[in-house]
């Protein structure tokens, strides 16, 4: 009979939890589902984590490449090719006004292998919201210096390729793609590089690696509105469906706000913005010691 009920008023069927402060899976509504992160998960790449949160799982693979600017093109990128799809990358090098910086490229991918919302070909309106909330993150969160990221001013450089892909899609893809992200990038190694100055070539020490300065550990957070006055945290699939707007706050260590993403939707009051915020700074909490306690595990004895 509930299940019934559910398929033909699943807002109605909704509602009826909403009001006990309940939620079909059980949770409260300031409740997250379980969150784990598995670090180093992908052997081939130089930095990697898998994030889950409840069902919806998001893998990173980050792989460092090394990059200058060419002499005929110095403001161009390269085609570059990331999950099967050619894109442009455009200036992806180093660029002549910014000779001793890095790069940092992300990609989100929504395959059809996580959701039957997904389909094969380009990547759709969510993915592409996806990659440049998360390259958004990546600026303005300050998480990388690109200036660390430089090997030679004017002549190398890495580029950091950061591929997202979703294998469980439940929602809330945006909290999940933040921590996968930073994870991943606290895993990452790189060997020592030199410019030879006699030949100009540069000359890779893999025996002596080290780990990217992580600036900043930003956080990010999903509510949902219900019915324009109802904030619920972690949003699955389904809710975000029903929900009548959605916010996602990214907060760093220091209680700053990195970035804010609201796609429409319900308006919210300053009073219910500011109960975000401060959910935003707990939870930033819960997840930087999450993944302490995993890097401090994985270190040896």
């Amino acid at each position: 009979m509930a299940a019934g009920f559910k398929t033909v008023e699943p807002l109605e069927y909704y509602r009826r939890f909403l009001k006990e402060n309940c939620r079909p899976d059980g949770r409260e509504l300031g409740e997250f589902r379980t969150t784990t992160v598995n670090i180093g998960s992908i052997s081939t790449a130089d930095g990697s984590a898998l994030v889950k949160l409840g069902n919806t799982t998001v893998i990173c693979g980050v792989k460092a490449e090394f990059a200058a600017p060419p002499t005929d093109a110095p403001d161009k990128g390269y085609v570059g090719k990331l999950n099967g799809f050619v894109i442009l990358i455009q200036i992806l090098l180093t660029p002549t006004d910014a000779p001793d910086k890095g790069y940092v490229v992300p990609n989100v991918d929504l395959p059809p292998l996580c959701s039957s919302r997904f389909r094969s070909g380009p990547p759709g309106e969510e993915a592409q919201v996806a990659s440049q909330f998360i390259a958004d993150v990546i600026e303005n969160s300050q998480i990388i210096q690109k200036e660390d990221l430089c090997i030679s001013p004017g002549k190398l450089a890495w580029v950091l390729y950061c591929d997202l892909i979703c294998l469980d899609y439940d929602g809330n893809i945006l909290d999940a793609c933040t921590f996968a992200l930073l994870a991943a990038l606290k895993n990452v190694q790189l060997p020592e590089v030199i410019i030879n100055e006699e030949t100009a070539l540069a000359e890779v020490n893999l025996k002596k690696k080290s780990y990217l300065n992580i600036r900043s550990h930003p956080v990010a957070t999903s509510f949902a509105v219900f019915d324009d006055t109802l904030l619920i945290v972690d949003p699955t699939g389904e809710e975000e469906h029903l929900a009548t707007g959605t916010l996602t706050v990214v907060m760093d260590e220091e209680g700053k706000l990195c970035s804010l993403h609201k796609p429409g939707g319900s308006g919210l009051t300053g009073a219910k913005l500011q109960d975000c915020l401060s959910r935003a700074v707990t939870r930033h909490k819960e997840v930087k010691k999450l993944m302490d306690e995993v890097i401090k595990s994985m270190k040896p004895k």
